[in-house]
């Protein structure tokens, strides 16, 4: 990769891989559905104007919104249910074990591909990629998870299946529109989605949050959403879409090194047993065999 590709590709891991420290931190004193919210809506409102200003975006824009239903759906699976269930869990779990279990979503995505009419041939790696992500999975809940966060687990699971239905959806229905307008528009369906939420469940905190819980907010909507998916664009652009989606391999690891160091959360050898087995499965199902190049022809005799 080029330094500016290596630039690109460092920042957006660790914008991609600070978030579950900061949900933890935000979650201790917000509701899971006030922090969606203000992170959405905050994030919305910094992208929103670099949309509208830019001509060439905003023209885009009608066509986005003649898709809403596909919109909608990318909006709910990727952002709506996710960030809610991320949170929620976060309560109950570490920040590096939510992280970990989130890594196995390449391996989900492989399973849900032919529902998108995106099935493909995984071959010998591709069924041991899955049986090794499976097993990682199986460690890391079994092994390095208590009894009673199973139901925390759950929500996990909730996520990864989300997070990877969203990419399929945008493929198969939203792939030939421009990536800001559409995440921008799925940014404000989800904060208008949350805006009765808060107001009819928890409302708005009574007193004012701590210096940090409002730093980690913050720094979620402008840093981890906003800055993050222009740091996205920036590198599809540069190295291309299939090579950006190396960096949901760096994200976990991140994540693991915030929560031990700022947090002091344990890393135990079975955490990194069952990481380094979600790793390796992500890698060898999502990793494309070489295509076979035909044989040349032989050439026709001269006449």
């Amino acid at each position: 990769m080029t330094r500016r590709a290596t630039l690109l590709f460092t920042a957006l891991a660790l914008a991609w891989g600070v978030p579950y420290l900061l949900i933890k931190v935000a979650g201790a004193e917000l509701a899971p559905s006030v922090l969606v919210l203000a992170r959405t809506g905050l994030a919305a409102a910094l992208l929103l104007p670099l949309v509208l200003l830019r001509p060439a975006v905003r023209r885009q824009v009608p066509a986005v919104l003649r898709r809403w239903p596909a919109l909608t759906a990318y909006a709910v699976l990727e952002i709506v249910g996710p960030w809610l269930f991320l949170a929620r869990a976060e309560q109950e779990l570490p920040s590096s074990t939510a992280a970990l279990l989130i890594s196995a979503v390449p391996v989900v995505g492989v399973l849900v591909a032919p529902l998108f009419g995106r099935a493909e041939r995984l071959g010998g790696r591709g069924w041991a990629g899955l049986a090794l992500g499976t097993a990682g999975v199986a460690t890391l809940v079994g092994l390095d998870v208590a009894g009673s966060d199973l139901g925390a687990v759950a929500e996990v699971g909730v996520v990864v299946v989300g997070y990877a239905l969203g990419p399929a959806v945008v493929h198969r229905w939203l792939g030939d529109l421009p990536g800001l307008p559409v995440v921008t528009a799925s940014l404000v369906i989800a904060a208008l989605v949350y805006v009765p939420v808060v107001a009819l469940g928890p409302g708005l905190p009574a007193t004012a949050p701590s210096g940090a819980a409002l730093a980690s907010v913050a720094a979620l909507a402008v840093v981890c959403t906003a800055a993050a998916f222009l740091l996205l664009f920036a590198l599809v652009g540069e190295i291309g879409p299939v090579r950006s989606t190396a960096v949901v391999y760096v994200n976990p690891v991140v994540a693991v090194l915030a929560g031990a160091v700022l947090l002091g959360e344990r890393v135990t050898a079975t955490t990194l047993v069952g990481f380094a087995l979600v790793l390796a499965g992500s890698v060898l199902v999502t990793r494309r065999a070489p295509e076979r190049r035909p044989l040349p022809e032989a050439a026709p005799a001269a006449a």
